[in-house]
């Protein structure tokens, strides 16, 4: 199932069968919690039938003072019974509060848990198509709006119906008369709660949209902070999130006038009802139809019967926007885009050549073609054929553009191959369990982002449970030890968000430390030297070599003076293989590509 970005417009104004369906799937985490789900609901029906009873008491104790008492009770046994309600409704009040929480943050806690892990596992183009500021959005926002409602919202919606029953049957048993006048105006008020919460619910919906929108500004522009600043394009980011937030107060603005209006409405009409029944209710108190207490309670447990059908319209619109944002959940829970998707099953060969020392790291490229998912009419790959031996160094070498990124990305699974085959060991890599495999595999991108911890736990990435000593001795193959060494806080230094307190030369020896820790029996390379200047790359070359010592490597090559020394060099041009043999061998070939690019290269540097 593809996940696609929601947009208002597509939003569906009611609650249909298919929608419950599917929140059933977010309501399944809620179930793992039912003793306590159920328990809390026993407590609010309690909670709610004191509430009633309560409410009742202060009209019986006037029909007592008028000698029209129903029970046999005394003033003072009626409060006393009032006080003695009122001291249990304190606890049963505190319990159902605490048990719901306790209910909604575990099962909202879990639900975000297994949304992160959809998420990461997930595949590239799934990503491609996706922004972080949306996916952070249904983490946050979507899931903070589904926990309101198990939280709050349906539990008071529930306690409002049991209220709006249980005073409905009271005056219809106990003062019939008045209560049909009552109910007279319960329907119109439920098709205007309708019709106005299809609206509210729709425009909430716009606005978390918008809200998403202005979450993704902020996430691009912080991200790229330094090209922002660097191009002095700060008040042009500005003014776009001032745009988009000034969106989303409008949408609420229009979602306010909608609430008002029916907030206006909901007053005219409950209380010029409830003052022409007050009306009534005298009448029949002059003729003696009526005891006094009675008429204060129907006024109470009117007044009751008013405020909750009042709200059931705003809880409504918040559970349907609630469905709106478990739909969004739902589309990644049950997304099939995830890694591995179609693959072959492992066999148990595939299985046992993945162990570490034993996977040999031949690896065979075989007519392989590929589009992107994203362009499908554009074939970056055509046909190739490139083959490394276990401990060999080779390098792919051409124009920005000619897919060598794309034959690595291929390599580690990014995307299926649109046909032909990759092979490791003779296996098809598609045959072998993904994490086992790319367990086996290491990147050292061009451009290194690190995480925003200190130096060790970016090292240990590599190597999880690595000690000291092994994270000590993969810093110094990397040529990283000495500079880690001469911060104040060593190993401790906090890097920063993205390595950003780094240098450029810097962040590429953790990343290469990083991958020396990990010990892979495959390497890659992704042009890990181009973007530093002659000094930072002659100590990176260093720890490179030391890092391909003993291990297949492919490099993606920009200075063709740092892979002299390969086994072997593919020179791609336009998606297909034209070149391939060692340094000398293509540098001899005066009209070849490689020597070409050779040229180039030399009379650029003169």
């Amino acid at each position: 199932m593809a996940v696609s970005t929601p947009h208002p417009a597509e939003d569906k104004p009611r609650i249909t069968g298919d929608r419950l369906r599917r929140s059933m799937r977010i309501f399944d985490y809620v179930w793992r919690y039912r003793w306590l789900f159920l328990l809390s609901f026993v407590i609010l029906s309690i909670s709610s039938l004191v509430f009633l009873v309560v409410l009742q008491l202060p009209g019986e104790a006037l029909n007592v003072y008028n000698g029209d008492g129903k029970y046999g009770l005394t003033v003072n046994q009626v409060f006393l019974l009032l006080a003695v309600l009122l001291v249990l409704q304190a606890p049963l009040s505190f319990w159902r509060v605490r048990i719901q929480a306790v209910v909604s943050e575990r099962a909202m806690a879990a639900l975000r848990k297994d949304l992160f892990a959809k998420i990461l596992h997930l595949n590239i183009p799934f990503f491609e198509r996706s922004r972080v500021g949306e996916l952070t959005s249904r983490i946050t926002n979507d899931i903070t709006q589904i926990q309101g409602v198990f939280s709050l919202t349906l539990t008071e919606f529930a306690r409002q119906i049991i209220i709006l029953l249980g005073a409905t049957i009271f005056i219809l048993f106990t003062m019939f008369r008045l209560a049909l006048v009552s109910l007279i105006v319960f329907p119109v008020v439920v098709i205007a709660a309708m019709f106005f919460g299809r609206y509210v619910r729709k425009m909430t919906k716009a606005r978390q949209e918008k809200l998403a929108e202005s979450n993704v500004i902020v996430e691009e522009t912080l991200q790229s902070i330094s090209t922002v600043k660097a191009y002095t394009n700060e008040a042009f980011e500005l003014d776009r999130y001032a745009r988009s937030i000034d969106e989303s107060v409008d949408i609420s603005i229009r979602t306010a006038n909608a609430r008002g209006l029916f907030s206006a409405f909901m007053v005219s009409v409950m209380f010029g009802a409830l003052f022409f029944i007050i009306y009534r209710a005298i009448l029949l108190v002059q003729a003696g139809d009526l005891p006094v207490g009675d008429l204060f309670s129907f006024i109470v447990f009117t007044a009751i019967i008013g405020g909750s059908v009042a709200s059931l319209g705003t809880f409504y619109s918040e559970i349907v926007a609630a469905l709106g944002a478990s739909d969004r959940v739902v589309d990644i829970l049950e997304s099939e885009e995830y890694e591995g998707a179609g693959t072959q099953e492992p066999t148990e060969s595939a299985k046992k050549a993945i162990l570490p020392g034993i996977f040999a790291g031949a690896i065979s490229y075989n007519d392989v073609t590929f589009s992107y998912p994203t362009r499908p009419d554009v074939t970056v790959l055509k046909g190739i054929d490139l083959h490394v031996a276990p401990g060999e160094k080779v390098a792919l070498v051409g124009a920005s553009g000619s897919g060598k990124s794309t034959i690595v990305k291929l390599l580690l699974r990014f995307y299926p191959v649109t046909r032909g085959t990759i092979a490791i060991d003779g296996q098809s890599i598609d045959a072998f369990e993904l994490e086992a495999y790319r367990d086996q595999l290491a990147l050292v991108p061009q451009e290194v982002l690190l995480f925003g911890g200190t130096i060790r736990e970016n090292i240990t990435y590599g190597k999880l449970d690595a000690s000291e000593e092994q994270v000590r001795e993969a810093a110094r193959q990397a040529n990283a030890l000495e500079f880690i060494d001469g911060f104040p806080e060593g190993m401790e230094t906090v890097v920063g968000d993205r390595g950003i307190q780094l240098s450029g030369g810097q962040r590429q020896r953790i990343a290469i430390a990083r991958a020396i820790l990990k010990d892979p029996k495959v390497l890659l390379l992704d042009e890990a030297t181009s973007s530093l200047d002659a000094e930072s790359e002659r100590v990176v070359q260093e720890a490179l070599d030391n890092l391909m010592h003993g291990r297949t490597s492919i490099i993606i090559a920009h200075r063709l003076a740092t892979i002299r020394d390969v086994d072997r060099i593919y020179v791609i041009e336009n998606g297909s293989i034209v070149e391939s043999g060692t340094h000398a061998e293509l540098s001899t070939r005066p009209h070849g590509a490689y020597s070409a690019l050779a040229r180039l290269q030399f009379d650029l540097a003169q």
